[in-house]
């Protein structure tokens, strides 16, 4: 059985996530701003939500319509056959998008969709679902444009960048799926030489680890469809049996990571400990002005502070020039990846990008530089 659905991603990150979803034999797609429109049985589903390193979540399209009025939208909600989706004794949440909306209250229409399924089971069994703002069983989301509504059931539950291993984490770090895209667009290879020289938490480095040993980030971790009806769970064992047999058993992996902070360090060793992978990945506690590249070529990928997290803009404008000079000194036959919001970064460290992509770290305009080293003059 075919169904329609809809797996949000960072901006700027659709067409690789595009791939992922081809690359399963999802059907009907449709690029949006911050997603894709797909289709797909069962198998579509589980795989897209344990394999794809770029999707936020899934969500599974239960009705859409056209609507003037909440009427419009609570009555067809009412209709929607639920007990085909979940038993009563699931716990529901209900969440509201809007975009452009000509309602006055999105709110009041989240308490309508909750209405709704509550009086169809009631009516039905005399009984309702309870209602669980926290950990619900069931999460059920509505859509609204300006004309056009959705109603929605979330199949991935927590985020998808939730990968299960990340427990400790240092400020402000960078999203999962989005780090995975980054590497992706960065060209990386498995057995290219790796480096984070501002690792924080360690997200790079477990995002390429994964890659590396071509292990699905959901293998680890369970996902809201477990909670359907239609839940095939022979069919989602069986995939998750043959990802387990695709994995690559390597000893070491070419990946490095520092930072200056050591406590940095320690949290990112907690969270390879956590992945598996202590004994793959080789850590340093180093200034950015002591690191040296572990092999002749190899990709930088880093996410360097941002001026609210080092404070003063005015030291890290200080920093730029001494990371340019190490770079020059020590990375030729390098290509180095930036993500920031410091546009101004590549004209302070006086290196020219080759390319500027436009990402969203949350709801930061960044922008991922990229910066190929080049032996010769700059060289010591």
């Amino acid at each position: 059985m075919k169904n329609h659905y809809f797996g949000s991603c960072p901006r700027g990150l659709e067409d690789i996530f595009l791939k992922e979803l081809l690359s399963i034999n999802a059907t009907d797609l449709e690029k949006v701003d911050g997603g894709i429109l797909f289709a797909g049985d069962h198998e579509v589903l589980y795989r897209a939500n344990i394999s794809s390193r770029i999707a936020t979540r899934i969500m599974c399209l239960v009705k859409k319509g056209i609507y003037e009025k909440e009427e419009d939208i609570f009555q067809s909600a009412l209709e929607i056959n639920w007990d085909s989706w979940f038993d009563v004794n699931k716990t529901i949440k209900v969440t509201t998008t809007a975009i452009k909306c000509p309602l006055k209250s999105v709110d009041f229409m989240t308490l309508r969709i909750k209405d709704a399924i509550c009086d169809f089971f009631r009516e039905k069994f005399a009984k309702r679902p309870n209602v669980d703002i926290r950990e619900p069983d069931i999460k059920v989301h509505l859509f609204l444009e300006r004309n056009n509504f959705a109603i929605y059931l979330d199949a991935s539950g927590d985020p998808l960048y939730q990968r299960g291993f990340r427990k400790a984490s240092v400020e402000a770090p960078i999203k999962e799926n989005l780090a995975a895209g980054i590497i992706k667009l960065s060209g990386w290879e498995p057995g290219q030489a790796f480096f984070d020289p501002m690792c924080g938490s360690g997200t790079f480095l477990i995002e390429a680890a994964l890659i590396a040993t071509n292990q699905p980030p959901g293998l680890k971790r369970d996902f809201g469809f477990m909670q359907w009806k239609n839940f095939d769970k022979l069919l989602f064992e069986s995939l998750k049996k043959s990802y387990q047999n695709m994995i690559i058993r390597q000893k070491f992996l070419r990946i490095y990571g520092s930072d200056k902070d050591l406590r940095a360090v320690r949290v990112s060793k907690k969270n390879l400990v956590l992945a598996g992978f202590e004994n793959n990945i080789q850590l340093a506690c180093q200034e950015f002005n002591e690191i040296k590249p572990p092999l002749d070529e190899g990709v930088l990928v880093t996410n360097p502070p941002y001026g609210e997290r080092i404070g003063e803009d005015e030291a890290l404008n200080n920093a730029y020039p001494e990371w340019a000079r190490t770079l020059k000194q020590s990375f030729a036959g390098w290509r180095a990846y930036f993500l920031t919001n410091d546009f101004n970064m590549p004209k302070l460290m006086r290196l020219a990008p080759s390319k500027k992509t436009p990402l969203f770290n949350g709801a930061l305009d960044c922008r991922l530089f990229e910066i190929k080293m080049v032996a010769g003059s700059n060289r010591k």
